[in-house]
């Protein structure tokens, strides 16, 4: 399966504005891509490239002052296989676990697991541990947040979207990832791209998508507390993964900017 993906972001600056942007395809597809999927802007500027501490490419860079576009596009190669399902699996105990995943049974900027430790073992304590519990969770977050792209805030916290019950992907993947730490079980934020292979009309607009990826059993496997509903997806493309949102913006700017338009595509081709 041949995967077309790709956006653009139009934004307005009232002065030029450092930047670093997260557009480009994970490293760990890159043996799938059939070109590099190079970062664009209109217009053009110098690029700056670099793996951050999370293995994300990165793109830094100084937009002008004005009308600026940045974005990216390509083509991979897909199995065309639906997400793996874990089987019955374990969860390895904490003094037990690689020191690397360490860093996601922690609290972060969005998954404040202090908040929400004693109602996560008051939810899940009686259920069995390991995967069983993690889809436990992801069941619940999925029941408990009703999603709705006017829910949409940038600022909202796990607890919070817990607390409201209403939010976007990310939001469902914050209360989810914090839920699963808040068991001792690691838990990193994804974001990326997931269209609708597979899936039956009508379709939603483009859009970027959020999951999280939890150890179990000695490997990390896909949740998407958002689509838990519907059958594993197909063409999945993972952009970056981190503790949670605020260590993989799409755009980070250091400086004001107001974004006036977005496109996002993810479709088979020929």
């Amino acid at each position: 399966m041949r995967i077309k993906f790709g956006c653009r972001f139009h934004l307005d600056l009232p002065q030029p504005t450092p930047m670093i942007a997260l557009l480009s395809a994970h490293y760990s597809r890159a043996g799938d891509l059939e070109r590099p999927d190079y970062v664009v802007t209109t217009p053009s500027v110098p690029l700056t490239a670099y793996r951050d501490g999370f293995g994300n490419w990165c793109t830094k860079l100084v937009a002008p002052a004005g009308a600026f576009s940045i974005g990216s596009s390509g083509v991979l190669h897909d199995t065309g296989a639906p997400d793996p399902v874990p089987p019955d699996l374990p969860q390895t105990p904490v003094e037990a676990l690689p020191e690397d995943t360490l860093t996601y049974l922690l609290g972060s900027r969005y998954c404040d697991t202090d908040l929400l430790s004693d109602e996560a073992w008051r939810l899940f304590e009686a259920v069995p541990s390991g995967s069983r519990r993690v889809q436990a969770i992801c069941d619940f977050a999925h029941r408990h947040v009703t999603f709705g792209y006017e829910y949409a805030r940038a600022t909202r916290t796990a607890s919070q979207t817990y607390a409201e019950a209403r939010g976007v992907c990310r939001d469902f993947t914050h209360l989810a990832v914090t839920l699963c730490r808040c068991m001792n079980i690691p838990a990193r934020y994804c974001t990326g791209y997931l269209g609708d292979i597979g899936v039956p009309p009508p379709y939603p607009p483009g859009d970027f998508s959020a999951w999280m990826e939890v150890y179990l059993g000695g490997a990390w496997w896909v949740f998407d507390p958002r689509n838990n509903d519907t059958m594993p997806r197909i063409g999945r493309v993972l952009v970056a993964r981190g503790r949670d949102a605020a260590d993989v913006p799409l755009i980070h700017s250091f400086g004001q900017n107001t974004l006036t338009g977005f496109e996002v595509w993810t479709e088979e081709t020929v």
